[in-house]
């Protein structure tokens, strides 16, 4: 790049010119698709990860997030527009960059800003002016501003003058094929003038829409507010779930007609918990942050009981089924959990109620296995390490038959239905998926 008169206005021209390299920190579910889009629109990319099978997979040129084709990945590591690295020397080569790594939440719902922390210190070790540093991982109103800068000023440069500062708030919806990275509008902000035009530039030249907010703290609130909204009235349809149910009422057929009315009305679905990167934790980063203010979140958190008591309402109904449908108790009953993924269609098994699920049924004394179509295994998770390394069972006669109860816990397109209606002995269904498809029997209840 050509040297202007400051650091603002090189890295400016760098990025008209996609000249300027972008450097993507944590290459999941975020930071790949991000990497890829930034590619496509010019950029030379260089992604980082702690990871070595990730390394390993891009080396091969193997995807492993489904929203990023090996195509893909090979055409941009092909061209040399992208490459990944485990050395995180190597972010002084870069002009623009993006953190993408998770923020989960601490066995008390405190955030858990470790790997944030830690990458600005990496960040910090080569930290030079012109750079432009951006969060994306979601957290409270203010981390980008009380967290990130002072780790980053430590070395002496001033944000705004020398580095630039910037927050935006990831927006991927994994399993979704309506919507990808570049077509998301993307809400950007920035510490300062300089930072913030520096942000509408960069992420103009990769995504269709930017929007840009007054400030980080705004943009981080932008992201929890969603993420609230969602997790709010989940709990709301959750919560009339069970007191419909009390009083022989469907709450899918209310639903259904409900979202008839064409104002005034949006549909949210019940199900047997949240689960996810976002919602089930996102929403606590707002309570955890308001107390530093004296004011509670009433709200936020009723939704989070309400809905972090759903696997237990579930496994009280299947308990309840087995009773009076077959005679029997759940600590001598086999259960069939179909699937672990969080979401349907998706592989993805963060924060997923039915490992929940699982456990609470093995803690009654029942057995488990699992059908999922799109995860072969249990990964390794930091709650349900005991979970490990189980199998997926296939769906055929003989197995499914062999279980006393099979409970729906997550409506993957890919199951057969129709099998399980023909063969099941009873079927406790949290997602309506019978009922959709015009399956209906005597032994299909739902929770």
């Amino acid at each position: 790049m050509s040297h202007f008169s400051s650091p603002h206005e090189n890295l400016l021209a760098g990025i008209d010119a996609r000249t300027a390299r972008a450097g993507v920190i944590g290459l999941g579910y975020v930071g790949l698709p991000l990497a890829m889009t930034i590619a496509r629109s010019g950029f030379p990319v260089t992604g980082f990860d702690i990871d070595p099978s990730k390394m390993v997979a891009i080396e091969a040129g193997r995807s492993y997030i489904e929203a990023v084709s090996d195509t893909v990945l090979r055409e941009h590591a092909r061209s040399g527009r992208f490459q990944a690295t485990a050395d995180f020397s190597r972010l002084a080569e870069c002009d623009v960059i993006i953190i993408c790594v998770p923020t989960p939440l601490t066995k008390h719902r405190d955030p858990d800003l470790s790997f944030i922390v830690k990458t600005c210190a990496h960040i910090a070790e080569t930290l030079r002016p012109g750079q432009l540093v951006v969060l994306e991982s979601t957290t409270y109103p203010g981390t980008t501003d009380e967290v990130v800068k002072p780790i980053l000023e430590k070395a002496g440069l001033v944000s705004g003058q020398d580095f630039f500062l910037g927050f935006s708030p990831e927006r991927e919806d994994p399993g979704n094929r309506d919507f990808e990275t570049s077509s998301i509008p993307k809400v950007v902000a920035g510490d300062g003038p300089a930072a913030a035009e520096l942000m509408v530039r960069f992420y103009s030249a990769a995504v269709k829409t930017v929007v840009p907010v007054s400030s980080n703290a705004t943009a981080e609130a932008v992201k929890l507010t969603e993420n609230i909204f969602r997790a709010v009235n989940i709990a709301l349809v959750n919560e009339l779930k069970v007191v419909y149910d009390a009083m022989g009422v469907d709450i899918w057929e209310v639903i259904d007609a409900a979202k008839t009315k064409p104002f005034g009305y949006m549909p949210f679905y019940p199900g047997p918990g949240l689960g996810g990167h976002c919602i089930p934790i996102d929403p606590f980063y707002l309570t955890w942050k308001s107390r530093e203010f004296e004011l509670p979140t009433r709200f936020i958190e009723l939704a989070g009981e309400i809905n972090s008591a759903m696997p237990r309402h579930v496994v009280g109904k299947l308990a309840e089924a087995l009773d009076r449908h077959s005679g029997k108790a759940l600590s001598r009953s086999r259960v069939l959990v179909i699937g672990l993924a969080y979401k349907k269609n998706v592989p993805d098994t963060r924060e997923s109620p039915s490992l929940k699920l699982i456990e609470l049924i093995e803690e009654r004394g029942g057995t488990t296995a699992y059908h999922d179509p799109h995860i072969a295994q249990i990964p390794p998770t930091r709650e349900y390490m005991m979970l490990k390394g189980r199998s997926s069972v296939s769906l055929d006669e003989e197995t499914i038959k062999g279980f006393d109860a099979v409970l729906i816990a997550t409506d993957h397109d890919a199951v057969d239905y129709a099998a399980l209606a023909r063969w099941a002995p009873l079927i406790i269904d949290t997602r309506n998926a019978f009922a959709r498809r015009q399956l209906h029997s005597d032994s299909i209840f739902k929770a």
